[in-house]
């Protein structure tokens, strides 16, 4: 009798293990976007710098020696706190919106179709995009003011929140918006295909006989949606970038394109 109820117990506890809905970690994209950012900042400073110049005089190794030998070492970490900020408001945003829109999916369909799963990146991505704007535009000024060898033209901003302060202090709080529209379509494009192309190259290589779910086929998948991301996103990138960097009235939003690059 004992036996049989253990028995019966250990099938019930089974079941509920089962049906014990998973619970989604939405904070942790946000998270570990941070802690990468802390690793690749070196290079998005002299991506920065690199899509600022006015004329092609430098590639990266040499962007990067002259930063080095006008700045010091610790220049190439210059605006860390507003990149690590804005991998908080963005990535966490993004990330978390698709988490929990495509686990609701999964619900009724799983696995969800990729139109879907593009819908839901293109969406997630834009909402992402103007959260993280303000920490984003402090984040480009901060990077590009080691650019400017005079001191007196520099901004100087101690950290992200004292440029988030300092902007809307002298500026005008609507600046912490600037280049939003780029933003959130840059936005929007990089999480449509890192998040969707991600989920659905992962799901390709399972169905092959080369690739189990371990880190190798999440590496492979991240390789191939980081490639995809990057070509797609890289133009919007550079109209972002000069755009919160500019002065006002430098450059219109609605011919960005053009204006952008005849300068």
């Amino acid at each position: 009798m004992s036996v049989r109820f253990k028995e019966g117990a250990s099938q019930g506890s089974a079941q509920t293990m089962k049906t014990t809905p998973k619970k989604h970690r939405w904070y942790l994209g946000g998270i570990a976007s941070a802690m990468a950012a802390c690793c690749t900042h070196p290079l998005d400073l002299l991506k920065v710098h690199l899509q600022t110049q006015q004329q092609a005089t430098h590639n990266l190794t040499s962007m990067g020696i002259h930063v080095v030998r006008t700045q010091g070492v610790l220049a190439l970490y210059n605006g860390l706190s507003a990149s690590v900020m804005r991998q908080l408001t963005y990535s966490t945003t993004r990330y978390g919106l698709y988490e929990v829109v495509t686990a609701e999916l999964k619900k009724t369909n799983d696995p969800i179709p990729f139109y879907q799963k593009i819908s839901v990146a293109a969406a997630a991505g834009f909402v992402g995009g103007i959260v993280g704007n303000p920490a984003d535009m402090v984040n480009v000024r901060m990077q590009n003011d080691v650019k400017m060898l005079d001191l007196a033209k520099r901004r100087n901003y101690n950290h992200v929140f004292d440029g988030l302060y300092r902007t809307a202090t002298e500026e005008g709080v609507s600046t912490w918006m600037r280049g939003v529209t780029m933003t959130s379509s840059r936005a929007l494009l990089i999480t449509m295909a890192q998040i969707a192309c991600y989920d659905q190259a992962k799901q390709f290589l399972l169905t092959t006989r080369f690739f189990k779910d371990n880190i190798i086929t999440h590496f492979t998948a991240s390789f191939i949606a980081g490639t995809i991301a990057t070509s797609i996103t890289q133009p919007v990138d550079v109209m972002k970038t000069r755009l919160m960097e500019a002065k006002p009235g430098q450059y219109k939003v609605h011919n960005t394109v053009i204006s952008i690059y005849l300068v």
